[in-house]
């Protein structure tokens, strides 16, 4: 029996075993480029707009980072395979790449949480919004994201370590995940399935607490405004927001909240493609398609741009 420590390497199957997927290569290097140019695009464009200068724009501009480091840590990598004969990954790759990855979610949905709060401060306290929302505070509310995130990822990583493998190392996914590792491994999967599900959950459950309880009063507070342009803003402001959280926790949980199974295993590969490639991509553009701030500040910009030159 191989214990953690004497694999140098595992396999990577990819998304499929056939050739055919190469030609992907051209679509997911497209589609990667988007996603960086998308999020750092929106992280300057908040940090160059004055009416940008808001609570909300400052938690916006950390989940394009967040995206950005997301996508970077699984599709270099799986662009690299797609070409590749050797579709391998180092043993220290591997836990690497586990570990940003768990990170790297869970801040995720905590910012989406910390975001679905400021939206109940601006649109249920309005007047207040400015006073209780101030610097000090918002740094503190992104920060409790990143140090959770990345301590749970350090203890569900230390559990990765204590698989043990019996001289299979075909991982059935295009990185290195959770759910195919715990069923490739012949032993020690017990505490690492269960503590994966139960994080999971709680996190998941946490955080998605916090943000239907912030829009059932933002419901509330909408219900009680009289403007119907009120009413409109408020809705706008908040369906960017929604659009966000049900794509992302809606393939999270159908990721993580199931026992590692082959069918599971094998439908996970394609969720896990669309939400560590699509969503990333996709989140700048809901952010500036539906957010009418977002483009008078890009139109802006453009025209200040078009005018020095």
């Amino acid at each position: 029996m191989l214990n953690f420590t004497d694999v140098t390497e595992f396999i990577l199957l990819g998304l499929t075993g056939h050739r055919e997927w190469q030609v992907l290569f051209i679509t997911f290097l497209v589609v990667y480029i988007i996603t960086l140019m998308g999020n750092i695009s929106m992280i300057m464009l908040i940090k160059v707009s004055p009416q940008l200068n808001s609570p909300m724009y400052f938690f916006l501009s950390h989940l394009s980072f967040v995206d950005v480091w997301f996508s970077s840590n699984v599709t270099p990598k799986m662009l690299e395979n797609l070409l590749s004969e050797t579709k391998t990954i180092s043993y220290a790759g591997c836990l690497v790449q586990c570990f940003f990855f768990i990170a790297l979610v869970h801040v995720e949905i905590f910012i989406l949480a910390v975001m679905a709060f400021d939206r109940y401060m601006a649109i249920g306290n309005p007047l207040l919004y400015g006073s209780k929302m101030t610097r000090v505070v918002c740094i503190r509310l992104i920060s409790f994201p990143y140090i959770y995130g990345f301590l749970t990822s350090l203890a569900a990583t230390l559990w990765t370590y204590g698989l043990y493998f019996c001289g299979k190392i075909e991982i059935n996914c295009f990185y290195c995940a959770d759910p195919p590792l715990i069923k490739m491994a012949c032993a020690g999967t017990f505490v690492k399935e269960y503590t994966m599900i139960i994080l999971a959950g709680i996190n998941l459950t946490y955080s998605l607490t916090v943000i239907i309880i912030s829009y059932l009063f933002i419901l509330v507070a909408i219900l009680r405004m009289h403007s119907v342009e009120g009413r409109q803003k408020a809705f706008s402001t908040c369906g960017s927001h929604l659009t966000a959280v049900i794509i992302f926790y809606g393939t999270v949980i159908f990721m993580y909240l199931r026992r590692p199974t082959e069918e599971s295993v094998e439908q996970g590969k394609m969720v896990a493609m669309f939400y560590t490639t699509v969503i990333p991509m996709l989140n700048p553009m809901v952010y500036s398609l539906r957010n009418k701030d977002v483009k008078e500040a890009m139109s802006k910009v453009i025209s200040r741009t078009c005018s020095t030159k």
